[in-house]
């Protein structure tokens, strides 16, 4: 069972034109709205985090989210289920995780039940005024490439943790409190005129360029070395590790002297794939390397 066999069966289902990017833009309201969920033992272990930085986590992958369709984080809602070794002063602290990394984002709601492990679904809502929302399905031929920051930095992490590793502060900060693109996705969205695909790199940057290459019907020819990461990072993590939740888009190269601290690994080409330095891969060799919700 994998996660995007699930979505497009749901999506036959429900026959939606709003499911397929990870925000649905409901233009008629001016907003986009996203959800995520993370679950005990499958997405975090206790033992490696604490309460603070936990919440602080599980705002940035839901900011995150908003940040990749350009749009602005406004509100945020909470659903805990909390099993009964969790106590009064965990919730405090995660909520003041949850609220550091909200600056600017109120968080409206929620709801609390009790449960065997420690569950956390956040549902966050961006305004779109001002700003041109983006589409995995939106790549134009001849845009370049970019991404934000190093790549591989929060599965690296994650490995010398697993491993009980020494870790180095880079790493483990990548991992355990990540930060949302929040500056780069207002540069593009404010000043983009033209149809754009972006995407964050949750499910790794090979997974969220295939999903761009197939979704617009499009190729896009990258480069490795251009690829901003660390040289203790190994090339399969740097290309399918994820979480490190940093932006890559495709844009028009009129914008790039607008945009700091981005770097252009190729360019959209006719073809469908995504081709790294000549070879190309399918969507099912990067679906053979990302993580498997459903594994096990």
């Amino acid at each position: 069972m994998r996660e995007k066999e699930l979505i497009s069966t749901i999506k036959q289902t429900l026959n939606s034109k709003y499911i397929g990017d990870d925000c649905a833009y409901l233009k008629d309201l001016g907003i986009v709205i996203t959800q995520d969920s993370l679950v005990e033992d499958i997405h975090f272990k206790l033992e490696y985090t604490d309460a603070y930085k936990l919440g602080y986590k599980s705002a940035m992958v839901n900011i995150s989210d908003i940040c990749a369709s350009g749009a602005e984080p406004a509100y945020m809602t909470v659903a805990l289920s909390i099993p009964k070794n969790i106590d009064n002063i965990f919730v405090e602290n995660f909520y003041k995780g949850l609220k550091d990394a909200s600056k600017g984002i109120e968080i409206v709601g929620g709801d609390i039940t009790g449960s065997d492990k420690l569950f956390i679904s956040v549902t966050a809502i961006g305004k779109t005024a001002g700003r041109k929302i983006s589409s995995r399905s939106n790549a134009q031929i001849g845009q370049a490439i970019i991404v934000s920051g190093e790549h591989g930095n929060s599965a690296e992490g994650l490995k010398k943790l697993l491993k009980n590793e020494p870790c180095p502060e880079k790493f483990l900060n990548a991992h355990l409190m990540p930060e949302a693109e929040r500056k780069l996705s207002r540069l593009i969205a404010e000043n983009i005129k033209e149809p754009y695909a972006m995407m964050d790199t949750s499910d790794g940057l090979a997974d969220a360029l295939s999903q761009i290459a197939n979704s617009s019907g499009v190729k896009l020819c990258v480069s490795y070395d251009k690829i901003p990461h660390d040289e203790c990072v190994d090339k399969e993590t740097v290309l399918f590790g994820g979480e490190d939740y940093k932006l890559t888009a495709t844009v028009p190269k009129s914008i790039l002297p607008l945009l700091d601290d981005v770097s252009v690994i190729g360019t959209v080409e006719k073809g469908l794939g995504v081709e790294l330095d000549g070879l190309l891969f399918t969507g099912n060799d990067i679906d053979e390397k990302i993580f498997n919700h459903f594994k096990g």
